[in-house]
């Protein structure tokens, strides 16, 4: 008596599902890269009269690459950075300076600055100077 199999295993595969899954996708794609495209665009920004803030001069702490260091264009002693940029920033509403420095200074002389920052709490920004 010969049994015959009922279930076959099909060697072939089906694409149909790989093309939904596929088309699926597409959509999700372009909808979300449209989304992105049209809120950076829609950004409007406020407007700013500047006769309500007086100009104020920034407080700058520049570093050369010999390790000088000059608090508004005065030369200073490095021991005597804190004090001095302390008493600047006193007198002053906005408690931020800038760190200027040259492209080859020393990383722990811009870190020294940092610290100081951080230990008083203003706010910093850091710039660099490229030697032409």
């Amino acid at each position: 008596m010969e049994l015959k199999r009922r279930n076959r295993i099909s060697a072939e595969f089906s694409m149909a599902s790989m093309t939904d899954i596929i088309f699926l996708l597409l959509i999700f794609f372009m909808i979300t890269s449209s989304a992105i495209s049209q809120s950076a665009i829609d950004v409007k920004l406020p407007e700013v009269s500047t006769e309500a803030v007086p100009a104020q001069d920034p407080t700058t702490i520049s570093i050369t690459k010999e390790g000088a260091f000059y608090l508004n264009d005065e030369s200073i002693e490095r021991t005597l950075l804190e004090q001095k940029l302390v008493a600047v920033l006193s007198g002053q509403q906005d408690k931020t300076f800038t760190i200027r420095a040259d492209k080859q200074t020393p990383h722990g002389d811009v870190v020294f600055v940092m610290e100081i920052a951080e230990k008083h709490q203003y706010n910093l920004a850091i710039a660099t100077l490229q030697n032409n």
